[in-house]
């Protein structure tokens, strides 16, 4: 038997992205965003409000993507809860902001993964909008890579948000091959 939940739209995990900036004195600063996705091969796209990051982003047309993993649960969470207009977050969160080579945004070091954007689409404003970058290199730390050169999900362990318990899970375990489990019904 079916129960009907009405309008809930948030019963599938989102994940955990956290975007870097710089304002427009240099001043790195990172959010917590789960309206967020990869929306093409080349892409991200998300959606953002009247934050700081969102200032920044449509004042320097950069950003950089750093999906969070198990081991920066603490940082990322602190990302989402802290306010960038109230203090500089990336002093406070104790973690290493360094520029990026290829866009005008912070890459953060001790995230193991970052997409570097390039912005390509602002429907909105500073005070919101839905923001698409086109991610013109990735950096990937060596400890997260299989022996094919590729990204392990099960050594990355990146977070998703299930908004249904307001809690992180952790994405890894493998349960069949895609393009190929499918075939025992053909």
């Amino acid at each position: 038997m079916k129960k009907s939940l009405g309008d809930a739209g948030e019963l599938f995990p989102q994940s955990v992205f956290i975007i870097a900036s710089y304002d427009e004195n240099g001043v790195p600063n990172a959010m917590n965003a789960a309206w967020a996705g990869e929306c093409t091969r080349h892409e991200v796209c998300f959606n953002i409000g009247d934050h700081k990051t969102t200032a920044n982003i449509v004042k320097k047309g950069a950003f950089t993507v750093a999906p969070a993993n198990r081991a920066n649960v603490v940082s990322a969470d602190y990302f989402g809860i802290e306010s960038g207009t109230k203090v500089n977050k990336a002093e406070k969160s104790g973690l290493t902001f360094t520029r990026s080579e290829h866009v005008d945004a912070p890459v953060i070091e001790e995230y193991p993964l970052t997409m570097e954007c390039e912005v390509t689409s602002v429907d909105g404003d500073e005070h919101g909008a839905r923001i698409v970058g086109k991610v013109v290199n990735v950096l990937v730390d060596e400890s997260i890579l299989d022996e094919d050169g590729k990204v392990d999900f099960g050594k990355w362990q990146p977070l998703v948000y299930d908004s249904s318990h307001m809690t992180y899970r952790v994405v890894g375990e493998e349960v069949g091959g895609a393009w190929k489990v499918g075939k025992e019904l053909m």
